[in-house]
């Protein structure tokens, strides 16, 4: 590994984020080439985690766009502050000004909300962290818009002309594989693919994120939890609900599990009823099992 990614990897676990060399390297070229990077994978793999660790090595603000089927430009962009630009209009009335004149008070500057993507453009104290979270989500219309801003970092408003960049963003995108996402953007992008992570990883995350449990809850807990995505689930357990998990079990006062236990707290790790309802006390016992396999399960 390249001493620029090593420093990285390290930059990220000090932040708690247990990155493989693919993913310090991926955030690193991001970083150093200022090129967007696409994220896939499954939910709860720690995607959008990325984006805010890279924040915080950076130390600069993180700025959060959220995607949604019908997400529109005035929502990621800007909006006009109507109630400031009828207000400038009453007032333009009864001072008697010249229609230019009004014109410009109503769509002046201090009348615009910035949403996001304005926002990550026209910050002046240095580049923040762009998050398009979820970008699967938008339509394909919208995809289209947002590869021209990430294109040149300018957009147009039709009432004050082109605003450029202040300052290029460091831009991070992520996606859940609802649906496939454009080559137009994937080229415009490096790209990342987030899998599961393996027991060891997973036992590392825990220690890193809950430093204060115990060696052997934590081994527990990742072993139960990879068991559980072995199986047909209608929403398997991210790395967020592990971590849940892990703290719920320590609000507990739990040192080990037992099956009464983990029968009690599934709705830390498990999302859906279907999930729940279908993982009978004999499968507990059995993925306790396999968690200690040299010792039985507790009962």
């Amino acid at each position: 590994m390249r001493p620029e990614v090593r420093e990285t990897q390290a930059a990220m676990e000090r932040e708690g984020y247990i990155a493989e060399p693919a993913i310090a390297t991926a955030v690193y070229l991001a970083r150093t080439l200022r090129k967007p990077l696409l994220i896939e994978g499954d939910a709860g793999v720690g995607k959008t985690e990325i984006a805010k660790v890279l924040a915080r090595i950076l130390d600069t603000e993180l700025i959060r766009l959220q995607c949604y089927e019908g997400i529109d430009v005035n929502t990621a962009l800007y909006e006009w502050n109507y109630q400031r630009q009828l207000l400038r209009l009453r007032i333009a009335g009864t001072e008697g000004r010249e229609p230019a004149q009004t014109e410009q008070m109503i769509f002046s500057r201090d009348c615009l909300l910035e949403r996001p993507l304005l926002r990550a453009i026209t910050r002046g104290d240095g580049p923040p962290v762009l998050l398009i979270d979820e970008i699967d989500r938008a339509d394909d219309g919208f995809e289209a818009f947002l590869l021209e801003v990430l294109s040149d970092f300018q957009v147009t408003i039709p009432e004050l002309g082109p605003i450029a960049a202040t300052h290029v963003p460091y831009v991070v995108l992520t996606s859940n594989r609802t649906r496939e996402i454009g080559d137009a953007l994937r080229r415009r992008c490096f790209y990342l693919y987030v899998e599961h992570p393996s027991l060891e990883k997973e036992v590392r995350i825990i220690r890193a994120r809950v430093p204060e449990v115990m060696d052997a809850l934590a081994n527990e807990i990742a072993a139960v939890v990879q068991a559980l995505r072995g199986r047909r689930l209608h929403k398997a357990p991210g790395v967020a609900e592990t971590l849940d998990w892990t703290r719920a079990l320590l609000a507990l006062r739990q040192d080990r599990l037992a099956v009464d236990t983990v029968e009690e707290t599934l709705g830390c790790v498990l999302k859906d009823h279907h999930d729940v309802r279908d993982l009978t006390t004999q499968d507990v016992e059995s993925l306790l099992a396999g968690a200690r396999p040299s010792s039985s399960a507790d009962a």
